[in-house]
């Protein structure tokens, strides 16, 4: 009994420990931009890093152990694999949330500054006058109701990408678990490499959310929505444990799936980062390729703590501890084929 209970909780233990040091990460990325000012081209070599780390994660690590959790259905893999990358293309399209950036905030908010100062050179050169007895004076503008739209049309903007990252920071949970579940027994430290790339990741979606705050909120309530948004990668990881920790076959194959499927989040994520970089960022290309590859050798390095064994199928055919279960309950019922193989049965006329 104790040995079908030690791996349940040596996995909670590590999935807590990996869960508050995400938290840590996430509520101090957000409170960045409050401490210091964050320049274009460090955020840029930052997001270069990770995203290699998360390509390199999601090819070398979750996609081979998903195939071997999976006991080497391909199919299941690739279409898992399909699913995540999909989910996440539509929910960017959806809430327009992964533009990483400090206080530009992407080409996005660079082109959109570029369409204000237009707007503002127009409305000074067309705006109304009326003529008093010596000089020409320009009509009054509202400045109060355009403030109050830019207002609220930050706050909108800032409560969608908080939407839409909670939503992706769940499927972070859901990777973490995963890994955590289906490497347990096999390696060194189970789910080392995906909870490296969420950990990295989690700063920059944070900085992403409280930068868009910023202008338009008090430092209680950005402090408020940046811890609540800290929870919820754990949130998605026990969650996704519980239901893949549990007693029945359903379970066994659930972290395959939910490790195939996050390999698709982390390819479209990782991927989005990146593919942008050659059309809008040639102004740093060596020093970008170079944290690109650091973050892919990174990934690649982590596998040496893993071991051939950790990738191989005959390592682990249920990816986890649901084995051990199997084994202990079978070798505690007797076995028919001993009964009749010790059975006599030349004293038997037929």
């Amino acid at each position: 009994m104790p040995n079908s209970v030690d791996p349940v909780w040596q996995m909670l233990g590590l999935l807590t420990a990996y869960s508050f040091a995400v938290i840590l990460a996430s509520v101090v990325g957000g409170m960045l931009p409050e401490w210091v000012k964050l320049t274009h081209n460090r955020m840029q070599l930052m997001i270069s890093l990770v995203g290699g780390l998360m390509l390199g994660i999601a090819i070398f690590h979750m996609i081979p152990h998903a195939l071997v959790a999976a006991e080497g259905r391909i199919d299941q893999v690739t279409q898992g694999v399909m699913l995540g990358l999909v989910a996440t293309f539509f929910l960017i399209r959806c809430f327009h949330f992964h533009q990483h950036g400090p206080a530009d905030f992407g080409i996005q908010a660079e082109a959109e500054a570029a369409t204000r100062a237009a707007l503002v050179d127009d409305h000074q050169a067309d705006q109304q006058t009326h003529i008093c007895s010596e000089h020409v004076h320009p009509a009054p503008c509202d400045h109060a109701g355009q403030q109050h739209a830019d207002h609220r049309q930050g706050t909108t903007r800032w409560i969608a990408v908080l939407v839409g990252l909670a939503l992706h920071t769940l499927m972070d949970g859901v990777a973490m678990a995963s890994g955590v579940v289906t490497e347990a027994g096999h390696t060194a430290i189970p789910g080392l490499g995906i909870f490296l790339a969420v950990l990295l990741h989690k700063p920059l979606d944070a900085v992403s959310i409280t930068s868009l705050m910023h202008p338009v909120t008090t430092p209680s309530k950005r402090l408020m929505v940046n811890v609540g948004f800290a929870l919820m990668c754990p949130l998605g990881a026990f969650l996704f444990w519980a239901g893949a920790t549990s007693d029945n076959a359903f379970a066994q194959q659930l972290a395959a799936w939910g490790l195939a499927f996050s390999a698709g989040v982390f390819l479209c994520i990782s991927l989005s980062d990146l593919l942008p970089e050659m059309e809008f960022h040639s102004h740093s290309r060596i020093p970008l390729s170079i944290a690109l590859l650091l973050g892919i050798a990174l990934a690649w390095a982590i596998g040496l703590l893993e071991g051939e064994h950790a990738h191989s199928h005959d390592a682990h055919t249920g990816g986890h501890f649901h084995e051990e279960r199997d084994h202990a309950h079978e070798h505690g019922t007797p076995q028919p084929s001993d009964d009749h193989a010790g059975h006599d049965h030349a004293g038997h006329s037929h």
